[in-house]
């Protein structure tokens, strides 16, 4: 995942110099992809609404919110297996918002992680229903018996809820509407905080949360993974607001420069490039400080938090 190309933020001296990110990421976007394609092929019949779910899913993308999931519970004393049904789901939730985001009626992007967007290359009324369609499906498979333990089921339903609350209309419904009725404006930094908070924060956030609790933390644990979990959100949105400026679309899969020709309140637009490189280290020191006290298994979190500002995708 990463490139030779030099970062401009400087190494964080706690990360343990064995720890192999890039294994680590690939043996997880591996399972989570098999995963996924299980679950469509158990949960799901052919058609265009299936191909179009299947097309949208597989596109690539990082994975970052279910790893970040399995890299939570794992941190928390749990295993990957208490909540790969969770970051699956999660996942679809995650392609569903890019999938509508990409819509005529929203943000008209016709390329995503390189290919069409659902909407170019089938229709966009196929889109939307795709969209709604793996939605459905994400809190379908979080509620199915066949996936939650009977043990686990008061976990699964804070965990629901949860996520409920980051997907809907206090999260990342909220953020997109923001986003779009801010466009044309100069928003101050309190409002961006709070429209990537929705927008972008809220699903990792969740992402975090539902591993929390799935691998057993406890209270002091919740609170220290909450505060990594609100910092690496928001550091990830600050990056892609600088990767929009700066950013090589052939890497990116996407055009750039989107955010200036829509007009829109960016953390380089607001603060400059340096301040916002600045504000992006400053997030993940503040996430890496909030576990300071975990163990070895919190490593894959520490260095997730760094991947997130060093990557030019």
């Amino acid at each position: 995942m990463e490139t030779s190309t030099k970062s401009p933020f400087t190494p964080m001296e706690i990360l343990t110099p064995m720890f192999d990110l890039n294994t680590y990421l690939s043996s997880k976007q591996a399972d989570i992809n098999h995963w996924i394609q299980k679950l469509f092929d158990r949960e799901l019949h052919a058609g265009q609404i299936t191909a179009a779910m299947r097309y949208s899913v597989s596109a690539g993308g990082k994975r970052v919110r279910p790893i970040l999931c399995i890299a939570a519970a794992e941190a928390s004393g749990g295993f990957q297996a208490d909540v790969m049904h969770v970051a699956c789901a999660i996942e679809m939730i995650h392609t569903y918002s890019l999938i509508h985001d990409d819509l005529p009626a929203m943000d008209n992007d016709v390329l995503r992680r390189g290919k069409p967007t659902a909407h170019i290359q089938f229709d966009e009324a196929t889109a939307v229903l795709s969209g709604d369609a793996l939605l459905t499906l994400a809190f379908q498979i979080l509620s199915d018996p066949h996936y939650v333990k009977a043990a686990k089921i008061p976990e699964s339903l804070q965990v629901i809820n949860n996520i409920s609350i980051a997907a809907g209309c206090q999260g990342m419904i909220a953020g997109q509407m923001l986003d779009m009725l801010s466009e044309g404006s100069r928003l101050k930094i309190d409002a961006m905080r709070d429209l990537h908070k929705k927008k972008t924060g809220a699903l990792i956030e969740s992402s975090v949360f539902a591993g929390a609790v799935f691998g057993g933390a406890g209270d002091v644990q919740m609170k220290a993974l909450d505060a990594y979990a609100a910092n690496v959100g928001l550091a990830f949105q600050v990056l892609d607001d600088i990767l929009n400026v700066r950013g090589d679309p052939s890497k990116m899969g996407k055009a750039v420069g989107s955010d200036a020709h829509r007009e829109k309140s960016t953390y380089p637009a607001v603060l400059g490039m340096a301040q916002s490189e600045k504000y992006a280290r400053d997030l993940v020191k503040k996430a890496l400080h909030a576990i300071e006290s975990f163990d070895k298994k919190s490593q894959p979190l520490r260095a997730i938090a760094r991947y997130i500002i060093e990557r030019n995708t």
